[in-house]
């Protein structure tokens, strides 16, 4: 049996003893189960002698998605990666070790072994395993993705947005889609579209993915030269997106 299944028995036996309705079981199960971990943690951790400092484990996966998941909270396979070396051995290292050796779903892996570095110092926000910095922003846009494609693409519909938007931003966009070599935004059969260019040495890249009737999810993720230039570029992309969403 797996995790995700053992734990949705657990879920549904609650509901049915209680009378809930199957979130609010989860929501409880989750809670529980979290608070066992984190006493569990504490214990392990005095009796190794020593308690390390808390660290942030934001932007890899949270604990609660990670019992959900897996059937084990973060202090479990923090617990693994210790004994494996993994603050020695790298992220791919680790990301193989969960995936072949402990059968973590492929998607999730790279979300524990984020919280993970993270937790023991290792990296820091917006830091790839490389070493090397991105940001990425999204924002939900009432448009389907044809039509975003056009308002990035398309030169007159690219005025009506691009005036209240970063002018660097936008003269790099404009020009690498006249760039001969470019091909332009690539439209997948799934409806998603996306498009890579090289802004000053950084690469960026254009994710769109439609969202339900009318709404698409348009992402940037930009590769930067250092922890400094995140939130900076964040703020241009935030006011782009901002822009682009109030025309359409």
């Amino acid at each position: 049996m797996t995790r995700a299944r053992a734990l949705k028995q657990v879920i549904r036996a609650r509901a049915a003893k209680t009378g809930e309705r199957y979130t609010t079981a989860r929501r409880h199960i989750l809670r529980e189960l979290n608070e066992k971990s984190s006493v569990s943690a504490q214990g392990a951790q005095g009796a190794r002698g020593a308690v390390r400092a808390a660290v942030s484990t934001k932007g890899g996966l949270s604990d609660a998605k990670s019992i959900e998941k897996t059937g084990h909270d973060l202090a479990h396979w923090f617990d693994v990666m210790d004994r494996f070396g993994g603050v020695e051995k790298g992220h791919t290292a680790l990301t193989t070790h969960l995936y072949e050796n402990y059968k973590v779903p492929g998607w999730y892996v790279q979300g524990i072994v984020v919280a993970y570095e993270r937790a023991r110092g290792k990296r820091v926000m917006n830091q790839k395993c490389d070493g090397s910095f991105e940001v990425s922003v999204s924002k939900i846009i009432a448009a389907n993705v044809p039509a975003l494609v056009k308002a990035l693409s398309d030169p007159k519909q690219r005025r009506r947005w691009s005036t209240n938007a970063d002018a660097t931003l936008v003269k790099a966009l404009e020009a690498a889609l006249k760039d001969k070599k470019s091909k332009g935004f690539v439209m997948k059969p799934n409806g998603e579209a996306r498009y890579r260019y090289k802004w000053d040495g950084m690469t960026v890249q254009f994710n769109l993915y439609p969202k339900g009737p009318g709404k698409t999810s348009i992402v940037a993720q930009q590769t930067l030269p250092g922890a400094d230039a995140v939130e900076p570029y964040r703020a241009l992309w935030k006011a782009a997106f901002a822009a682009l969403a109030q025309t359409l």
